[in-house]
């Protein structure tokens, strides 16, 4: 059976994983924590050089925030 790749947004869990909170990352990136609970609740996404910038930081590959498998 042929696997799936499905697009979603991890940074909820990823975030969890780390142990990093929305307004950590916010400082971090010098972004208002309301933008990062944008994306963390998928209301809005970031940009491709913000999500590289995020997986850098997260210590993650830029597909672990983008893509799960699935049947």
């Amino acid at each position: 059976m042929r696997m799936e790749r499905k697009r979603i947004n991890r940074l909820k869990v990823v975030l969890a994983e780390k142990g990093m909170t929305n307004k950590q990352l916010s400082e971090i990136l010098d972004k208002d924590p309301a933008v990062i609970s944008k994306w963390v609740t998928n209301a809005a996404q970031p940009n491709v050089e913000m999500f590289i910038r995020l997986a850098q930081i997260l210590c993650v590959s830029v597909d672990d925030l983008l893509w799960t498998e699935k049947e």
